[in-house]
């Protein structure tokens, strides 16, 4: 009899955490489905053409900053006043990639106009590479007015530093998403690609601006700590930063780390599907460095702020779990895929964040490399797990976009579209357009806090 009861009492101990794994599992599960059910029309809001900012202020620093704080307290101040509203001893993360010239017009014969917009390199692949290659090199390209481009290839005439060159164009093999490998060759081969991109193209700004390029883009659209070239769109939540910003910045103690995603021209493609479980996400490459990997593993570690300026910094941050935890599953592709924080063909799951960023620590001190160079198509919708990022500092951004399912995630970490309440972000966004802010690349600034 004694044996019986013990037996049922620990089988009755156990009830509470049996329910616990198992309505975890069904949540995973019934999360997985609600992130990719969750309708792209619910993140729209009206944006008048006049509020779409065409050109930076004179004084970036002097834009206006929305603040959103735990409490959803909503509080209009200067960006200038960013480092006293930031917690003391924080890291801001920025991204220090650099923008091309990724458009390169040429003018063929009979006078119709080819211009070419570079989207990624493919030989050699490494950015670094690319820009220190001479006399050839390929990239995935798309190609304007294709079709009046047949065999022939494309010539353009360019001057650098007094020398006169000639870059020709040849047209390659359809690639995906309506490219196109294109052979770039110049007849210089003390020149690099570098100078030759820097000579032939021009900056290409965002198309909702509807405006041509003008000479002042070429210093308005880059951050103050722009470095690596690569991107095809700036990092423009960093564009607001100023010398004079940073060094407030470090009287707090408030320690800037970089990292590098090359933005592509994915990041201004539409969500074209009803669900945003039917929407392709496109594919960035990033590099972070085994210092950056070290800090970030003593910010978890001592509870120290993580304040990540820009979508593109927020990607590759919560993007490290996930490639920490493949590397430790002996998953070596280096490619974090769109799904797998919800649980879909993740091929080993983060359990401990620190954990996930000491494999990728363990791996590049194996491999003896100062940086790691990986890619991700991440996807961060409501439902989304954040791991890293504590505080974000963001532009406004389009409706129906899927930044606009970012930020909803970020601010409302138990947020259900299904509920019928106005949504946090959208409240926001009401209040900066009927006070008239300045929206989208060239527009004002938020810095966010979770909602409590």
């Amino acid at each position: 009899m004694s044996k019986i009861f013990i037996s049922l009492s620990f089988h009755t101990s156990l009830l509470p955490l049996l329910l616990f794994i198992f309505n975890s599992k069904f949540t995973m599960v019934m999360s997985h489905n609600d992130v990719k059910n969750i309708r792209i029309a619910d993140f729209d809001y009206p944006l008048p053409d006049e509020r779409i900012a065409r050109h930076p202020l004179a004084e970036r620093d002097r834009c206006h900053l929305l603040v959103s704080l735990p409490d959803g307290e909503i509080l209009h101040k200067s960006f200038s006043d960013l480092p006293q509203l930031l917690p003391p001893d924080s890291f801001l993360v920025c991204n220090d990639t650099r923008v091309i010239n990724a458009r390169i017009a040429f003018r063929k014969a009979t006078g119709s106009r080819i211009e070419i917009f570079l989207l990624e390199p493919i030989a050699p692949e490494d950015y670094l590479l690319m820009f220190q290659s001479t006399g050839s090199c390929r990239w995935s390209c798309l190609v304007g007015n294709l079709k009046r481009w047949k065999d022939n290839p494309l010539v353009k005439e360019l001057e650098i530093d007094g020398r006169k060159v000639t870059l020709s164009a040849y047209r390659g093999e359809p690639r995906p998403g309506n490219a196109h490998e294109i052979e770039f060759r110049w007849d210089d081969p003390e020149l690099t690609f570098a100078s030759i991109v820097d000579a032939a193209g021009y900056i290409p700004i965002p198309p909702y601006l509807k405006r041509d390029s003008e000479a002042s883009d070429a210093d308005d659209y880059q951050t103050v700590y722009a470095r690596f070239k690569g991107s095809v769109a700036a990092p423009t939540a960093g564009l607001h930063f100023t010398s004079r910003v940073f060094d407030n910045l470090r009287e707090r103690n408030i320690t800037m780390l970089p990292l590098t995603l090359h933005v592509g021209a994915g990041t201004f493609q539409p969500v074209k599907s009803e669900e945003i479980g039917d929407h392709p996400m496109h594919t960035e490459t990033f590099s972070v460095t085994r210092q950056l990997i070290g800090n970030l593993i003593s910010a978890k570690k001592e509870g120290r702020n993580i304040t990540a300026v820009g979508t593109t910094s927020v990607r590759t941050l919560e993007s490290l779990p996930y490639l920490g935890a493949a590397l430790k599953g002996g998953d070596l592709s280096l490619n974090v895929k769109q799904w797998w924080p919800y649980g879909d063909n993740c091929p080993n799951p983060p359990a401990d964040t620190v954990d996930a960023l000491q494999a990728i620590a363990d791996y590049m001190d194996v491999k003896r490399i100062p940086s790691l160079t990986a890619a991700t198509s991440i996807m961060i919708a409501p439902g989304f797990e954040w791991r890293l990022v504590d505080t974000m500092v963001t532009n406004f951004h389009q409706p129906q976009s899927t930044l606009l399912l970012l930020v909803s995630s970020f601010l409302e970490r138990d947020f259900n579209p299904s509920k019928a309440r106005l949504p946090h972000w959208k409240k926001m966004y009401e209040e900066a357009l009927s006070l008239d802010y300045r929206f989208l690349s060239y527009g004002d600034a938020c810095l966010l806090f979770p909602l409590k």
